[in-house]
């Protein structure tokens, strides 16, 4: 399965964050393009072990056995609830945003598996860093999918 780690992949998705315009349609959810520039970044930041989120109680449950599911090859679903942590619901720069989440994923990728964190994932526990690459390759390309990119 595809994955930040991988150079190529990290190009392509690059290139279809810069294909990306304030006013691309969202095909499903509540987010605006810069909202949901800004809300990959903040799953980054918990990524580079920056802040640190609780486990939820339904992820305390329930993770474990849906961390297979999330990281299947099959796409996320649409609409999807979103961590608290994680929701973004006030205006935010586009441009400033599209440039912060490519430094993201490039610091991710440059990193690689020693710049990821031991916290565990608010929901699905305690995730590899192979595993932290798979999930948000699949974060990233649900979100450009979310406005046709």
């Amino acid at each position: 399965m595809r994955n930040l780690f991988e150079a190529a992949t990290v190009e392509e998705v690059k290139g279809r964050i810069a294909r990306l315009r304030p006013d691309s349609e969202r095909l499903w959810g509540e987010m605006n393009p810069a909202q949901a520039l800004a809300h990959l970044s903040a799953q980054f930041e918990m990524i580079a072990g920056r802040t640190f989120p609780p486990r939820s109680m339904p992820g305390r449950l329930f993770g474990r056995f849906a961390r297979s599911i999330a990281l299947n090859e099959k796409p996320f679903r649409h609409s999807m609830p979103t961590d608290k942590e994680l929701v973004v619901n006030d205006d935010r720069d586009f441009d400033t945003e599209r440039q912060r989440l490519q430094e993201m994923i490039g610091c991710f990728a440059e990193n690689g598996p020693a710049g990821c964190t031991k916290h565990p994932h608010s929901f699905f526990g305690w995730l590899t860093p192979e595993e932290w690459a798979r999930l948000m390759y699949k974060h990233v390309d649900h979100h450009l999918q979310q406005f046709g990119v």
